[in-house]
Formats: C-alpha cells, structure tokens, sequence
C-alpha cells in the first residue's frame, strides 16, 4: 500500500528514537502533513510500511484519524492520560 500522507503515524504512536509520546504531534510533522527532516528521519520512520490500519482510519481530518488509531489498538486513555499529565516526552509519559 502506498502512503497516503494522512500523518496519523506521526501522530498516534509512541516513537522512542525521537522521545515522542503516544498521541501528541511529532515535532517533525509539517502543516501539509509531510516530515521536514524527511532525508534525516530516524530508521524507524524510514522503516514504517503503510498498511490495512492506514484504511481503517480513513477520515476526513488528521484529529480523526489520530482518534481512530488510538482507539484500534485500545490506546485512547492512555494517549488521554499522557496529554492531561502534560507529558512532552515519551520518557517522561512511562515514568508514570
């Protein structure tokens, strides 16, 4: 499947190589959805393959799609949880 751009994988998932928590925004993610540190991204971003959860998000904006996501893989307290706590790191969100 090829990438959509819809930026939910920017979005909903943890990334431990750039210290980003679960459902806040990478701080690489551009406003038309695109990496701007594309050539310099970090293995586990050159490695992400789009998939059959990029057609089961499908939605009009980012938010929903990101609420989606979360929502799949049963994630949407805790990513609720990470954002209450004002957590901006993921190593800040799993110290608890």
């Amino acid at each position: 499947m090829d990438c959509t751009r819809c930026g939910a994988c920017c979005v909903a998932p943890d990334i431990a190589a750039l210290d980003k928590p679960l459902g806040l925004r990478c701080p690489h993610l551009g406003p038309d959805n695109l990496c701007t540190v594309y050539e310099r991204r970090p293995q586990v971003c050159r490695d992400y393959q789009p998939d059959a959860v990029c057609r089961l998000i499908e939605a009009p904006t980012l938010e929903e799609r990101v609420h989606k996501y979360l929502a799949l893989f049963e994630l949407t307290a805790e990513a609720d949880d990470v954002r209450q706590r004002g957590c901006y790191s993921m190593r800040q969100a799993r110290s608890g």
